[in-house]
């Protein structure tokens, strides 16, 4: 979770409610550790008409 998208202020009282918080922020951590990293993106500048029909061609024979 972004933490951007808490946009309340929450009060954590009591022992288990402040186990529960914990472990679920442990659990988030523990969870993006195996996502897949994003993958590099390559930027490639079309100078000419002719890159163009090129590119899209590739793209179309790609996406098919």
């Amino acid at each position: 979770m972004a933490t951007s998208s808490i946009t309340k202020n929450f009060i954590i009282s009591g022992e288990d409610q402040v186990e529960m918080f914990a472990n679920a922020i442990e659990e988030s951590y523990q969870e993006s550790l195996h996502r897949p990293p994003a993958p590099d993106m390559k930027i490639t500048y079309l100078d000419s008409a002719e890159e163009i029909k090129k590119f899209m061609e590739k793209r179309k024979r790609t996406n098919a």
